[in-house]
């Protein structure tokens, strides 16, 4: 991982466009090749971004100082350095990956023992299918053949929906799983999470724990 602490101006080009002015920012580059770009006054989220697969070329000569990072969309994001604070790089490596709690792990359980619930027709492939970037919770194929991803949480957010579209990316490279197509699975979805899950041709599957757990009637709400 790249930390480059800058005064910068960020350029977006894209589906939209946004510009953000010149201010002291924290650059993040990962090794998965994501770029993103964070205040010291928004948590966790960046204030713009750009997600994998994607290149970074950094300028030279008249154009030294400037970073463009462009996606397989052909969507750039344009920085420009000022000043540099500071620029080290780290290499973290394979992270375990986050430990689930115990209703979503029963959830993971529970679901793949009863895989049908995605449809009729479906079959189980595995649970946590490793990928480069993280476990896939569980990965099935439809009744027609097709591969489908599945990401479970108990309350999903729009984190969640970006975490599935990074896997996607990734299996629908693998030519013997493409295409793969994703289910968003939890207790309960955020409707930001559902507007963009729907944006992105993810489907999203409300989960009754206790219902699958044979305390309630046994069925799930697919909407």
């Amino acid at each position: 991982m790249r930390l480059v602490i800058a005064r910068c101006s960020v350029d977006y080009a894209g589906r939209l466009t946004a510009h953000l002015p010149s201010a002291p920012r924290l650059i993040l580059v990962k090794a998965d090749g994501s770029v993103s770009i964070h205040a010291d006054d928004r948590a966790y989220k960046p204030l713009n971004w750009m997600s994998p697969p994607c290149t970074l070329k950094e300028g030279t000569g008249d154009d030294a100082g400037v970073w463009t990072v462009i996606n397989k969309a052909g969507e750039k994001l344009i920085i420009t350095m000022e000043e540099v604070l500071h620029d080290s790089s780290y290499v973290l490596g394979t992270d375990p990956g986050l430990i689930k709690d115990g209703v979503e792990a029963h959830l993971q359980e529970l679901l793949a023992d009863r895989i049908e619930t995605l449809g009729e027709g479906y079959t189980l492939i595995r649970r946590e299918y490793m990928t480069a970037i993280g476990p896939v919770d569980i990965l099935c194929r439809d009744a027609d053949g097709a591969t489908v991803a599945v990401e479970l949480k108990r309350r999903g957010d729009i984190d969640g929906v970006e975490q599935l579209t990074r896997y996607l990316e990734l299996l629908n490279r693998d030519p013997h799983l493409a295409p793969v197509t994703g289910v968003f699975a939890a207790q309960e979805i955020k409707p930001q999470a559902r507007v963009l899950a729907t944006d992105r041709g993810i489907r999203c599957l409300v989960l009754d724990y206790d219902a699958m757990r044979g305390i309630e009637d046994d069925k799930l709400r697919l909407f």
